[in-house]
């Protein structure tokens, strides 16, 4: 958005004006003398200079990653925080959110999803118990090693994803095939703390977001379910935030780490020539339960 340049015009009038026709020049008054322009109210103070919303300094074809950081400051939708690749969500941003999880969870809900909610900390010992999967998350692990000025006994693991959170426990409450199937969701935050270049909505340390964990008697029957997760993620692109996507699957070396294999939808930057991967949708096969 471009600043609006002012523009002032000014109206000059002459000193004084010719005589009328057939009579004497009036007698020229003396100009008066400006008065001096008085002192506005704390001129002279050291006041903060006052800031404008006149517009956007970056352009979108000329540095887009800078654009895109003043956008989302200057429309109101998030502020910096002292916390490097953490942002405040604002009223704004937040408001879009409530209405993603509103829209989304009604439509899981028809398909017999149930929301539940799993604790933030995981410890060592079940965290290493599924060793590909940890080895995919291990640089991006946040751990806890000290409660005030004590060390921890043991090291406490904030949850990157909640696969070794859940399972151990739906292990203990599936005990038969009239157990199943079992459908879950949480809506929760989580954790990725090592990586370079966090970006706003993008990619950021912490970040609100929806898990599901469902169980089946069957391989079709989870097929089934991811392809149809995956629908209503495209629906939330592209019905509403109105962002066109392409569906697609992941390359094996692109996968979720423990998954069998891993849908997408990605979405494309013109102004860079990139694609972004949005929301993902995994079938993990029997990874975990075994």
């Amino acid at each position: 958005m471009a600043a609006p340049e002012e523009q002032m015009a000014a109206l000059s009038v002459g000193d004084g004006a010719p005589p009328a026709e057939g009579g004497k020049p009036k007698k020229e008054k003396k100009p008066k003398q400006p008065k001096p322009d008085k002192p506005k109210q704390g001129e002279g103070k050291n006041e903060k200079k006052k800031e404008t919303k006149l517009g956007l300094t970056a352009k979108k074809d000329g540095d887009f990653g800078e654009w895109f950081s003043q956008v989302v400051v200057e429309s109101e939708m998030i502020s910096y925080y002292d916390v490097s690749g953490c942002y405040i969500l604002r009223p704004y941003s937040f408001a879009i959110w409530d209405e993603i999880k509103n829209w989304f969870d009604a439509r899981i809900k028809e398909l017999g999803v149930q929301n539940a909610y799993f604790p933030l900390f995981i410890t060592e010992d079940v965290l290493m118990t599924e060793k590909e999967h940890v080895e995919g998350f291990a640089p991006e692990v946040a751990w806890v090693t000290r409660s005030g000025s004590s060390e921890l006994e043991r090291p406490i693991a904030i949850r990157p994803t909640s696969e070794t959170v859940m399972y151990p426990y739906y292990a203990q409450w599936i005990r038969s095939h009239r157990d199943l199937p079992l459908r879950l969701n949480q809506w929760t935050n989580v954790v990725r703390w090592e990586f370079k270049h966090p970006t706003p909505f993008i990619r950021s340390r912490e970040f609100l977001w929806q898990e599901g964990h469902t169980c089946f008697a069957t391989k079709e029957e989870a097929d089934t379910e991811v392809y149809q997760i995956l629908d209503l993620y495209r629906r939330v692109y592209e019905e509403l935030l109105a962002v066109p996507v392409m569906k697609g699957v992941k390359s094996s070396k692109e996968k979720f780490a423990g998954a069998l294999y891993t849908t997408t939808v990605e979405a494309f930057i013109p102004q860079n020539g990139r694609g972004i991967q949005g929301a993902t949708s995994h079938c993990l096969g029997q990874n975990f339960s075994k």
